[in-house]
């Protein structure tokens, strides 16, 4: 289950992070290829922190809760932040 939660929660939690990076970013004003370059950089560094850390956490819900959850709510702010930014 662990291997689970690091490959599908890892995945989540990244793709939550990448677009919250580039909708940030482009609304920060940066050009969005430029900040889609960016955060697909930086996303390959955080699935492998949070792939690695599903491995040392203590509980497995804990893992479950930190990257299916956080990735959730980065994707809704990303969403927010991309309506507000063109709207």
């Amino acid at each position: 289950m662990r291997v689970a939660a690091a490959l599908l929660g890892g995945y989540a939690f990244t793709w939550g992070f990448i677009s919250l990076g580039v909708a940030g970013l482009f609304a920060a004003g940066m050009e969005f290829h430029d900040a889609e370059h960016l955060s697909y950089i930086l996303g390959f560094l955080v699935f492998l922190a949070v792939f690695l850390w599903a491995f040392s956490a203590r509980g497995l819900a804990r893992v479950w809760t930190m990257l299916a959850g956080g990735g959730a709510l980065m994707a809704g702010a990303a969403s927010l932040v991309q309506y507000l930014t063109l709207a």
